[in-house]
């Protein structure tokens, strides 16, 4: 059994078999051997991050330093949220990115026009991909709802060349939809 310690109140055991301990204001946590285990437990730990956190900005920020933490060769974990036409830079982990993007533009904007997913194994072969690292091959983007309409996406950069397997991609859309549930119950005052 793991014990992965993270700041909260209550104890929750995971249906991985591992316990999650509220008792420590440091995030704690093993990776698994399995790589389809570590992205359920990264799924899990997701969902217990968020766990009755009411703030916005604290819950995507722990969210996407869960997400680095979970995942190999990435080199930017974040969110971009939707204001307006434009995507604007929301917490995020990695080097300092793009502001804004606009209405439409980059992987981000193709994952907003389409509402689903957009997986790119190679970024400069994809037309009007936004260079805000130049380091970055590779590129996975979620869609997030808010009460069924787009609030922003979930994007992650590798250096490596198709980086990303579809399993990662299925359990990203997993916690894709953890982070929708979060949104459907933040407080935004």
């Amino acid at each position: 059994m793991r014990i992965i310690n993270i700041p909260c109140i209550f104890p929750f055991a995971l249906t991985s078999g591992a316990i999650l301990l509220y008792t420590s204001p440091m995030f704690e946590a093993k990776k698994e051997t399995n790589p389809e285990a570590n992205l359920a437990l990264m799924v899990e730990s997701v969902r217990a991050i968020l766990e009755g956190e009411t703030d916005l900005v604290a819950g995507l920020a722990n969210a996407s330093a869960a997400l680095k933490f979970y995942l190999n060769d990435i080199n930017w974990s974040g969110f971009y949220l939707l204001k307006g036409k434009d995507l604007v830079l929301g917490p995020f982990q990695g080097l300092p990115a793009c502001a804004r993007i606009a209405e439409g533009k980059g992987v981000c904007g193709k994952a907003v026009m389409d509402k689903k997913p957009v997986l790119v194994e190679d970024v400069h072969k994809f037309p009007g991909h936004i260079a805000c690292d130049s380091a970055s091959a590779s590129e996975l983007v979620i869609p997030l709802f808010r009460g069924g309409e787009i609030f922003g996406v979930l994007d992650l950069d590798s250096p490596r060349l198709a980086r990303f397997t579809e399993l990662e991609a299925e359990y990203l859309e997993q916690t894709g939809k953890v982070i929708d549930g979060f949104l459907d119950r933040v407080n935004f005052s």
